[in-house]
């Protein structure tokens, strides 16, 4: 398998390099502009797979797909919600959130393993992009939700939700009357509903509200667990890959 990577803070590449050579996958190179990676691509075979920042140092990393045709399987890296990635028709296999984790890197390098599509022609939606990227503030968030109890349907302030999460591949959310209702979509459906400013998914399991977060403990390896002021059923834990993010978050 060929893979690039084209990540514009360094850092962040090399640790990407890291996790892959983690799954004894070896890249075949690191760029980290616009400039550069049309420079390279149109100089060389494309990969089976480019790992691709959304925003580089000199511009969108869809700028190079106007310039060529690109001949390979995407998978997204991003600091933006997956809302943005529904702006344009791609040949992805798959996003990653930053900060990266390593159990998602897995699943979505075993996607394209598994599936390994038929690469056709990028079709970018660049204008759609620029406007999504560049005033994500103006984008409305919802700030309530509805859930069926009994015969009745019951609307719930997303104010008095302490935290969202999945259990047997079910989503709940659990309010600050300390009851859990069952949700009919998907956590990563609810993530892209929800204001960063007041919610955020600390690992693969659980998306807390600020407001909710009773204590923060330093834990095992690096991480942070998390005491809620209503709900005590599982511990909260913030994946070492999403510390850094967190506490800029909370700050």
């Amino acid at each position: 398998m060929n893979v690039l990577i084209i990540e514009d803070e360094k850092p962040a590449a090399r640790r990407l390099n890291r996790m892959l050579g983690a799954l004894n996958i070896e890249v075949q190179q690191m760029l980290h502009s616009v400039e550069e990676s049309l420079s390279w691509l149109q100089n060389n075979k494309h990969p089976d797979l480019i790992f691709l920042d959304i925003q580089l140092s000199d511009g969108l990393s869809f700028e190079i797909f106007e310039e060529i045709e690109v001949k390979s399987a995407i998978i997204f890296t991003t600091a933006y919600d997956e809302y943005a990635l529904k702006a344009f028709k791609l040949n992805s296999i798959d996003y990653l959130l930053k900060p990266l984790d390593e159990d998602e890197l897995k699943v979505a390098v075993n996607k394209f393993k598994e599936h390994q599509p038929k690469i056709s022609n990028v079709q970018v939606d660049l204008n759609a992009i620029r406007k999504l990227l560049i005033n994500p503030v103006d984008r409305k968030f919802k700030k309530r939700l509805t859930i069926k109890v009994g015969q009745h349907i019951k609307i719930i302030n997303l104010e008095d939700v302490a935290c969202f999460y999945s259990e047997n591949k079910a989503t709940y959310i659990h309010t600050l009357e300390n009851r859990n209702h069952l949700l009919d979509h998907s956590l990563e459906h609810w993530q892209e509903q929800l204001d960063p400013a007041h919610f955020y998914r600390v690992n693969r399991t659980f998306i807390v509200h600020i407001s909710a977060i009773k204590d923060i403990i330093s834990y095992t390896n690096s991480r942070l667990k998390l005491i809620l002021h209503s709900f005590s059923e599982q511990e909260i834990i913030v994946s070492r890959e999403r510390v850094k993010d967190f506490k800029a978050w909370i700050e």
